[in-house]
């Protein structure tokens, strides 16, 4: 269960990045501000799948 939970968060991981990124190239954001969105998001997203994680394994 942990490995498939953890194949899932790298790909979780790895496309909101890919959007992320093109989210910046739409909107033009400037490079100094982009560093901020990227870090912004991958925590968030990091805290979604570990909540996540948590939830199941209590489940």
């Amino acid at each position: 269960m942990i490995a498939f939970f953890i194949l899932f968060a790298v790909f979780i991981l790895f496309y909101i990045n890919k959007l992320t990124s093109t989210l910046c190239l739409v909107r033009e954001i400037p490079e100094d501000r982009q560093t901020k969105v990227f870090r912004t998001i991958n925590v968030l997203i990091t805290i979604l799948l570990v909540s996540s994680y948590i939830e199941i394994l209590f489940t």
